[in-house]
């Protein structure tokens, strides 16, 4: 029998179905790469049709339990459950919006429930001839009503034997098993499972892909940082100890929270524990909390996606995306917003997130490790950091010590940071005198091994000959000199000396020096340079009543050069 399509969206007898252009479909389906756009272009190319109230995709989503699904308590297994993926509509008359759409009759459909269930967890298709009087769609009655539904044709989209979802078509003519329309359904429903395959390894292949230049930037950038450190290098008793550390925990997955003050070397002490780690073959990622804005910190760790935000151009990962299978380096970890805070603790614990913007849960299996030159455990007590976080992240601690309590590394640190400063500057090579070492001992460092490089590449850059010279900070290094000459007079610890001591110590000591150099204050090997201080401060000084009047107590001084 035919049927004729008319303007009112009703048929007469002289309407006969084709079919002939949905070869031209298998055709655009082989073209098209992106899942969601294939998807869409079937239910569209297949709803142009007058005949075709309806068409619709669903897939299988695994693991899924949804605590808002409206079907949940009919779901026999709440492992898996089929998601509308796509679907068109022909056009309907203005009543039919009162009828819901996707948001409740078809978006979730348990395995085994309904016409679609069963043809999902069967693997069969089904035709229902009359859905009007069929019990499978009494629950969809208005809705078949209002838009003129007389059947159902469904067929389980399979590929390699592994069932992916269900096509579905609602037709306004009878249907049957045998007729033409259900074998090009079937025809249609293979050739979208391997579309859908293809779409989906594209799809992969080019996460990938991303992924694979995100992590070469980073490495890029990591290689310039390495190249400035190296190896871990000293041998004072206190590096021993981090050695040690960082060979016991490196095997495990455990994280690892590295304190100590700023330009330590914590960086330097993460990328060992990752490189000796099982982990080593993929990178470690390196998140700078002190340098994200607020309001990024989510974007900057878990992603977004297209539209999530003004500026989301594009589908971007985080950071734990990124370090899926390898290291998440948290340097100041301090520094991260207490609102943050919880976020970043449901990571860890659960091994799951959602991008900004998305829906869609993602699991990472990520190792963390940790740095900060606070006190945490003080940030805690105050409030400023969650306490349960602060134990996920304490569980192997180790202390970088700084540089003045370790000596012993300062003239191989020196040296190694030489050679990089002396190589990046195209400078021949220079070597490090008694003197310069001297005087590198000599100073506290407050900015530890990152101010020893800087140091040492600014002499590097200001020597015009083979001769170094250090600026240092002249007041940190009086300071130095003091505590030295004390030092070299026996003084023990339990010994306080008064101001009025300290000060006759400074002149002596002035004084001693201006001896060793005959008098000479100016230039090289004169006081100010045996001093490390300014000469003009020197002259100063001495022009002062108190070194006056010792001056003149000791054995005249030759004169000034």
């Amino acid at each position: 029998m035919n049927y004729r399509y008319n303007t009112r969206m009703e048929f007469d007898l002289e309407y006969e179905p084709e079919f002939e252009s949905l070869k031209c479909l298998l055709l655009e389906m082989a073209q098209e790469r992106t899942l969601t756009k294939l998807m869409q272009l079937i239910v569209r190319r297949l709803t142009d049709r007058p005949h075709i109230a309806s068409a619709r995709l669903w897939l299988i989503h695994p693991g899924d339990i949804c605590e808002s699904c409206p079907k949940r308590e009919v779901c026999p297994s709440q492992e898996s459950c089929l998601h509308e993926a796509a679907f068109a509509d022909n056009p309907k008359d203005e009543s039919s919006d009162e009828f819901p759409h996707i948001e409740t009759l078809f978006q979730r459909i348990p395995l085994g429930v309904g016409a679609i269930g069963k043809i999902a967890e069967s693997g069969e298709g089904m035709v229902t001839p009359n859905t009007r009087d069929d019990l499978l769609w009494e629950t969809h009655r208005e809705w078949i009503t209002q838009n003129g539904v007389i059947g159902f044709a469904g067929q389980p989209v399979v590929h390699k034997g592994k069932v992916l979802g269900v096509l579905g078509l609602f037709p306004k003519v009878p249907t049957s098993v045998e007729s033409e329309g259900n074998v090009w359904l079937r025809m249609l429903a293979d050739h979208t499972a391997s579309a859908i395959a293809n779409a989906q390894a594209f799809a992969e292949i080019e996460e990938l892909r991303c992924r694979l230049e995100m992590d070469n930037a980073y490495l890029n950038e990591e290689v310039v940082q390495v190249q400035s450190y190296g190896d871990i290098i000293g041998n004072s008793p206190a590096l021993h100890t981090v050695v040690r550390q960082i060979e016991m925990v490196s095997p495990t997955d455990s994280s690892v929270l590295i304190v100590g003050e700023s330009g330590t070397g914590k960086e330097l002490v993460a990328r060992e524990i990752h490189r000796n780690s099982q982990r080593s073959n993929r990178p470690m990622i390196k998140v700078n909390c002190a340098s994200i804005p607020r309001e990024l910190y989510e974007s900057e760790f878990f992603g977004h996606v297209k539209g999530a935000f003004t500026g989301a151009i594009k589908d971007r990962m985080g950071r734990f995306e990124l370090a899926d299978g390898g290291t998440l380096f948290l340097d100041e970890v301090g520094e991260i917003p207490p609102e943050l805070q919880s976020k970043l603790l449901r990571v860890l614990q659960e091994g799951t997130f959602e991008r900004v913007g998305d829906e869609k849960m993602r699991a990472v299996d990520v190792r963390i490790i940790s740095a900060t030159n606070r006190n945490l455990k003080q940030e805690v007590e105050e409030g400023r950091f969650r306490n349960d976080l602060y134990y996920r992240l304490n569980v192997f601690p180790i202390e970088v010590p700084p540089l003045r309590l370790r000596p012993e590394d300062i003239p191989p640190l020196a040296d190694h940071f030489l050679a990089i400063s002396a190589n990046k500057l195209n400078r021949p090579k220079l070597r490090l005198t008694e003197r310069n070492l001297k005087s590198l001992l000599a100073y506290s460092w407050p900015g530890n091994a990152r101010e020893l490089q800087n140091v040492i590449e600014r002499a590097v850059i200001v020597s015009q000959s083979a001769k170094l010279q250090f600026d240092l900070p002249l007041v940190e290094t009086a300071k130095v000199k003091t505590a030295n000459a004390l030092k070299n007079s026996a003084m023990t610890q339990e010994e306080v000396l008064t101001d009025a001591e300290m000060t006759h110590r400074e002149i002596e000591n002035t004084l001693l020096a201006l001896e060793k150099t005959g008098g000479k204050i100016y230039g090289d090997n004169g006081a100010a340079e045996l001093l490390q201080m300014n000469p003009t401060t020197l002259s100063s000084r001495l022009r002062k009543p108190a070194y006056k009047k010792r001056a003149s107590e000791r054995e005249p001084l030759p004169r000034n050069r």
